[in-house]
């Protein structure tokens, strides 16, 4: 017939002190765990904020270039126009016309390639604090798991 042991008090109060012991250090690492959560979440705000300003401040310098170069286009097709309306033959009006819009092609080209490359680099700029972001989260990620 098997027997049952009652726990005595000291061995009652040992396992009650390994429990809490356990509890504790549970509870310890929950906290140390939220607190390197609230850090991560407040380092991804920032990097959003800075990424934000990075992309404003290029979207409003590459609107500057843009406004500067319709303004510079509007002043040159403003003058080719006068020049038009004191042509003495069609030959001069054909080859003022050609030539205008041959430089107004040429110009339009060149402009493209500058926003294209200007944007470009304005991506990489606004990306780069969110991939900065990206590998420290990783890096706290594989620490955890580990």
């Amino acid at each position: 017939m098997a027997t049952i042991e009652i726990p005595t008090v000291e061995k009652a109060q040992a396992m009650f002190g390994d429990m809490n012991d356990r509890i504790k250090t549970a509870f310890e690492k929950s906290t140390k765990m939220g607190e390197e959560i609230v850090d991560l979440a407040k380092g991804n705000a920032e990097a959003v904020v800075a990424s934000a300003k990075i992309a404003a401040k290029g979207g409003e310098t590459l609107g500057q270039e843009v406004a500067e170069y319709s303004k510079k286009s509007f002043e040159n097709a403003m003058a080719v126009l006068k020049s038009l309306t004191q042509v003495r033959s069609p030959t001069e009006y054909f080859q003022l016309h050609s030539d205008f819009a041959k430089t107004s092609l040429e110009s339009a080209v060149a402009e493209a390639t500058k926003v294209s490359e200007s944007m470009l680099k304005l991506a990489g700029e606004v990306v780069q604090p969110l991939s900065s972001r990206y590998a420290v989260a990783a890096e706290k990620i594989k620490t955890v798991t580990l």
